[in-house]
């Protein structure tokens, strides 16, 4: 029997679609529903390696855990790595189509739907209900035509919709007024009722707006969910680990740990683990004058490594990790950041930027860029090491690859003095790497008599999806959803 479907929506990116759907998903799964995720569309930095070597978004991922399920590429088939302000690498159920600009994916889009579809029915085959997320707004007026991934998914999948709103940056009652204004009347049909998300505040004062906005539209209110500080995967373009004033050193921190902020940042989500260490500060930084002078240094991946690294150049990031080093402070690099750190990036097939460049020589391998993606789970044991981190050597390691560049090295874990580098993103997610890493910050420090507390992120981010769960039973109607569920459009 094919599977019900529920969908969310919002009225513009950041509305919240994907923690909604996410906590949707915990909840039908509590309820004894088998469940899945499913975004037909996602444009997204941070991506994931599947079982079998194929790449989805981590936002399905993420999903995918809160329903208890391995992920599976069908749940996200189409994803657009953007390499520039106008390209982005094409992967069509999981595995690279190729780079192009807009208007040549805007005329792509048809020939996907059987794609789409295809991935969308073997998924309803083999669970009780799907929850759909949906991409922007539906109100796009000049996107409606052929649309994979708002209304046109949802009637595709006959998703009954919830709209979402993001109240805390204001306007959330024109924005729910207008998205309903610009649809049309079927897809006006879709819509069964509406959420106010990321609410701070006494909910009484709001009930007035509530009640007006009902009589204006003709959707009922489905709840008002409060603004939720939860430690999940979100999407990198939205993230506000970037926001502006998060950059500064806290005086306060034992530890201060700087991640580089390139402009085509990908996989920050490698960093996660390292943010939960008591003490410890995790920062985002673009600038020298923010940099200051942390006690590790992360260079993190890049959808365009020879763009960012041409841009670490010309902002002096450059100049200043080449300080840092020379200060003899540990340097980390994952991916991206790990081919800068060597001595030479070839790129012969004009994957990216084409020619050659010199690395910034902190690492002795060379890297040259190729046609194929490498797409690999990882687990094993790291490469021997020396430096402050030498008591890596060993110990265990899980993840995945994912890159064009294919460097000269046969280790998992490169080295030269405190610089280091690898390839697997996941890095630091298992306590074992982490806790080592930590106490030897502390150690560096002087803090030796500190024993640091590293979490399991497996089961650190189940904690998380329940009280997800929780948050959105109290707040919303949830029998009303499940009734819309059950019932469908």
């Amino acid at each position: 029997m094919k599977a019900k479907a529920i969908m969310i929506q919002g009225t513009a990116s950041n509305a919240g679609k994907t923690l909604l759907a996410a906590g949707l998903c915990r909840i039908f799964r509590q309820e004894g529903y088998s469940v899945a995720p499913f975004k037909s569309q996602n444009m997204a930095l941070n991506s994931y390696i599947t079982r079998e070597g194929l790449e989805m978004g981590r936002a399905q991922v993420m999903q995918a855990e809160a329903c208890g399920l391995e992920p599976d590429v069908r749940m996200n088939p189409i994803l657009l790595k953007p390499t520039s302000d106008h390209r982005s690498q094409v992967i069509v159920n999981g595995e690279v189509l190729e780079t192009m600009d807009a208007a040549a994916y805007f005329h792509q889009k048809p020939s996907l739907l059987p794609h789409i579809q295809q991935a969308y029915e073997a998924l309803a085959a083999e669970h009780d209900i799907i929850v759909l997320e949906g991409a922007g707004s539906p109100a796009e007026i000049n996107l409606k035509e052929g649309d994979l991934v708002n209304m046109g998914m949802a009637k595709l999948a006959q998703a009954p919709v919830l709209l979402a709103g993001d109240i805390d940056r204001g306007g959330v009652f024109a924005a729910l007024a207008g998205t309903m204004l610009l649809l049309n009347d079927d897809e006006k049909a879709l819509v069964k009722g509406v959420i106010i998300n990321k609410f701070r505040g006494d909910v009484d004062i709001l009930r007035p707006g509530l009640a007006a906005l009902e009589s204006i539209i003709q959707k009922p209110v489905l709840g008002v969910v409060p603004y939720l500080d939860l430690c999940l995967d979100d999407e990198d373009s939205l993230t506000g680990r970037f926001a502006a004033g998060s950059n500064a050193p806290d005086p306060s921190a034992l530890v201060d740990i700087a991640v580089l902020r390139l402009p085509r940042i990908a996989n920050f989500t490698d960093f996660n683990a390292l943010e939960l260490l008591e003490g410890f500060t995790l920062r985002y930084v673009a600038s020298p004058r923010d940099l200051g002078a942390p006690d590790l240094l992360l260079v993190p991946g890049s959808k365009n490594t020879m763009a960012d690294l041409t841009w670490l150049r010309q902002s002096g990031l450059a100049d200043a990790i080449l300080r840092h080093a020379g200060a003899n402070r540990p340097i980390i690099g994952v991916c991206g950041g790990f081919q800068m750190l060597g001595q030479k990036i070839s790129d012969p097939y004009a994957v990216e930027e084409g020619g050659e460049m010199p690395g910034l020589g902190l690492l002795p391998h060379t890297t040259l860029f190729g046609p194929e993606k490498k797409r690999v789970q990882i687990e094993g044991t790291l490469s021997p090491v020396k430096g402050i981190f030498r008591e890596l050597s060993g110990q265990p390691c899980r993840g995945y690859e994912i890159h064009m560049g294919r460097s000269d090295t046969g280790a998992n874990l490169v080295q030269n003095g405190n610089v280091y580098g690898t390839y697997i993103h996941g890095f630091f997610d298992l306590p074992e790497v982490t806790r080592t890493i930590a106490r030897a910050l502390l150690k560096a420090k002087g803090l030796d008599c500190l024993e640091p507390r590293a979490v399991d992120m497996r089961a650190f981010k189940e904690t998380q999806y329940d009280l997800l769960a929780d948050a959105l039973r109290r707040s919303l109607d949830l029998n009303a959803i499940l009734n819309i569920t059950e019932k469908g459009i």
